[in-house]
């Protein structure tokens, strides 16, 4: 049984850890495999939003302690782990793709940091996110680093890192680092919604839209200004802009 899923509804390619006996855990074949079938996602030019979630319990549990040993055995293993659950986050977050997370029970460690790579999080009411790394005398991955100081600011984020403490639907919807948060059972549906809505839209402006933002953001204003000016003048000229104003101006008439 293959301990990642792709599933297509129409442009929507849903991505599910499928490792519930051990609440998608982070062994070395369940982030291999994730990689591949993102890879494979990002590359199929029929999905242009992606919705990822876990089956069973929880999202995702974090690390699997259980392969601690192997994982540790020497540097070069070490390596290759933190190396593999990194390549996930530029799998999510450096795609044209918009990635919806819908993310429900577990998240921690670097469940936690997955749901933070998401562009969009539709969170369950019995969302329990947390990072134990600190406690554990480990280290944080995923960019998380970079990405949640700029999300919540310095003490925030550092609250987060050294205290550990377990964080609600509610308490991330506060802190802006979910969009929704919906009954469990609910979860799947609004978030099929959101990605169709997004699936709705020029996938070449939101493709360059998210590249702006995640692979190289603008250093100040006037650079950003520069970027989006090369862009609208890119968008302007293709035959797509030019049909959906049409479109939508031919609907109005």
């Amino acid at each position: 049984m293959s301990m990642v899923e792709l599933e297509r509804q129409g442009a929507i390619g849903i991505v599910r850890l499928n490792r519930p006996e051990r609440l998608n855990a982070m062994s070395t074949g369940l982030v291999l495999e994730l990689h591949q079938v993102l890879a494979q996602a990002n590359a199929d030019t029929d999905i242009t939003v992606i919705v990822l979630c876990g089956a069973g319990r929880a999202f995702c549990a974090g690390d699997d302690l259980k392969e601690f040993d192997q994982q540790s055995a020497d540097a070069a293993a070490i390596r290759t782990h933190i190396e593999g659950i990194q390549q996930i986050t530029r799998d999510l977050m450096l795609s044209s793709k918009v990635v919806v997370g819908a993310i429900h029970g577990y998240a921690v460690g670097g469940g936690f940091e997955w749901l933070l790579n998401c562009d969009m999080v539709v969170a369950a009411d019995d969302l329990v996110a947390f990072f134990p790394e600190m406690q554990w005398g480990q280290f944080v991955t995923g960019g998380v680093t970079y990405l949640l100081p700029q999300a919540i600011g310095h003490q925030h984020a550092m609250e987060l890192f050294v205290l550990g403490e377990r964080q609600s639907a509610a308490d991330l919807k506060a802190r802006g680092l979910v969009n929704w948060v919906v009954p469990t059972d609910q979860m799947m549906a609004k978030a099929l919604d959101v990605a169709g809505t997004v699936a709705e839209k020029s996938a070449h402006s939101v493709g360059e839209l998210k590249r702006l933002l995640t692979r190289d953001p603008p250093a100040d204003l006037e650079s950003a200004m520069r970027r989006e000016q090369a862009i609208t003048i890119e968008t302007f000229a293709r035959a797509e802009a030019a049909e959906r104003v049409k479109a939508f101006t031919d609907r109005d008439d």
